[in-house]
């Protein structure tokens, strides 16, 4: 299992997962073909779900903070994914968010609150090759979020994790995306390194290069730790601060992720 995850994507969960949630962690069974989850951090796990297999991920909430012209913006996000797998290489993805940002200074106090907007995606992997394994996330977000929280126009996202499991504790991993709105690329490089301090308990740390097609280039780095509470529930935590240029000043999140296999 890896411990990083796509760190953008917005998803809403109803509250029906509360009850599948007590029902993952009363499940006496082993999930031995759990392939792990894509949360938290940047990217995804190269490897897709059996036919019929699901995974249900939640952000707890996320959070991010950024300034703009003396204006300090702060947005929460429970950030939701369906994972349903398809048989072979794919899995289909599924996703929304439920936001609420909080503008200050320069004369602003605005609130505002509403979901976010629906994202549909295919993720591609075939079996990994002895300590090497890779996968594609092309997906698309739409434009049926609350106003405020919705994009001008459909955004394209295609990205590449490449993993290297260099023994039983340690890997590295690489994530490339782009994503293209309005005829214009937003580009991200990733770059992660993972160890396992016990069994169920992961740690990373993560640094990140980004251009943004408005705000110009940046970077970020951050860490985080995902815990398995049993075979079928993880439960993460991570933040990510900016270094240079333009990103958010700070990125956080807790969350969880329950596995519904045979």
């Amino acid at each position: 299992m890896r411990s990083r995850r796509n760190g953008h994507r917005h998803r809403y969960i109803p509250a029906a997962l509360a009850a599948l949630f007590a029902l993952a962690l009363t499940h006496a069974a082993r999930a031995d073909d759990n392939p792990g989850y894509d949360r938290p951090g940047l990217g995804f796990t190269p490897l897709v779900l059996r036919a019929g297999d699901v995974i249900w991920e939640q952000g707890l909430p996320d959070w991010n903070r950024s300034r703009d012209a003396g204006v300090a913006s702060a947005q929460y996000t429970t950030d939701s994914l369906l994972r349903v797998g398809l048989g072979g290489p794919l899995e289909l993805q599924l996703g929304s968010s439920w936001n609420r940002l909080h503008q200050s200074g320069a004369g602003t106090d605005l609130r505002n609150d509403g979901r976010g907007d629906s994202t549909l995606g295919v993720k591609f992997a075939l079996p990994a090759s002895g300590a090497f394994s890779w996968g594609l996330l092309g997906s698309v977000e739409f434009t049926d979020g609350a106003r405020g929280f919705r994009n001008p126009q459909r955004q394209y996202l295609l990205g590449a994790d490449f993993n290297w499991q260099w023994n039983p504790r340690n890997a590295t991993a690489l994530y490339l995306q782009d994503v293209r709105a309005g005829g214009r690329d937003s580009l991200l490089l990733a770059l992660n390194e993972g160890y396992a301090l016990t069994h169920t308990l992961n740690v990373y740390a993560e640094a990140a290069l980004l251009r943004d097609a408005t705000t110009g280039h940046g970077s970020m780095a951050g860490a985080g730790v995902a815990w398995q509470a049993t075979p079928r529930v993880q439960l993460d935590a991570s933040a990510r601060h900016r270094l240079s240029g333009h990103a958010d000043e700070w990125q956080a999140g807790l969350g969880v992720a329950v596995y519904f296999g045979r």
